[in-house]
């Protein structure tokens, strides 16, 4: 079955069964779960936990990533996130903090499992993101950094934020299929990136320190074209348990993919990004 962007509609129903919610609460305790997994803590039918999932995949509340013989199940923050930034945002947030604490929590909960998953649709082409993703100019407007590279498998990169470049042999180009898949290595943090996000950011020297001790991660964006839509599946893993970075990066990655969607469906970004190339 082709999934498509959901109605707002397809997300309230999804989320108003109790037992729908619950699956949720799981996926947000212990993110990367397979069927079975999800199944212990339901206490009821496996059919009746796969019906469940259809539904909150259909409203793209769960996505899914297959490794090996296992399809793992993770929760998706996407939709929520869409409602809470082009809907919600129209009202008094007082009254729907319901929402907005909901938001918060599939967002920013720490995940036990090493690997963050994020799926959105963007009303584009292929063509369109591809570019966004590789170009300076569009990755500086939505996220405030530029990447430079020529895009090749093996080919390094250099990150250009404030007054910075930053390249390093281990900061390459892993897989790069156009207008399908691109995947890379994960920025590396330099004192002087440190000393820039502390000054500008206010990140505490002992985090930044920290991250920049961690192993260095990977991220891959998938492209699948749906005609009207494009869907954007983002995997960032490579995480050591209890991992700083993953817990920044799950923070950053909605806000810096809905400036994507933003700018490429209107042509103007939410806010000038502040997140530090997504952490």
């Amino acid at each position: 079955m082709t999934a498509y962007p959901p109605e707002i509609d397809d997300v309230f129903r999804a989320l108003a069964d109790p037992s729908r919610r619950r699956l949720l609460d799981s996926l947000n305790a212990r993110n990367g779960q397979t069927l079975s997994g999800l199944c212990a803590d339901m206490d009821m039918a496996r059919q009746s936990v796969s019906k469940h999932l259809a539904v909150l995949e259909a409203a793209q509340l769960v996505t899914t990533v297959w490794r090996g013989r296992e399809k793992l199940h993770y929760l998706n923050p996407a939709p929520i996130n869409a409602i809470s930034e082009r809907w919600i945002n129209q009202y008094d947030r007082d009254r729907v903090r319901a929402l907005s604490d909901l938001k918060r929590a599939l967002e920013d909960h720490p995940m036990d499992k090493p690997s963050f998953v994020y799926t959105t649709f963007i009303r584009s082409t292929p063509e369109r993101v591809w570019q966004a993703l590789t170009e300076p100019a569009f990755t500086e407007r939505y996220w405030g950094v530029a990447f430079e590279s020529d895009w090749t498998p093996g080919s390094t990169m250099t990150l250009h934020q404030w007054d910075l470049a930053i390249a390093d042999p281990g900061q390459v180009v892993l897989e790069a299929e156009p207008y399908q898949r691109l995947a890379y290595t994960w920025h590396t943090f330099t004192p002087e990136w440190q000393e820039q996000a502390a000054e500008r950011v206010g990140f505490p020297k002992e985090f930044l320190e920290r991250v920049a001790a961690e192993p260095r991660s990977k991220v891959s964006f998938d492209i699948q074209d749906l005609g009207e839509f494009v869907k954007l599946t983002v995997v960032h893993d490579g995480f050591e348990p209890g991992s700083k970075v993953l817990e920044t990066v799950s923070q950053g990655w909605p806000h810096i993919l809905s400036n994507l969607k933003t700018l490429l469906e209107t042509g103007d970004t939410l806010v000038q990004s502040q997140v530090p190339a997504a952490s």
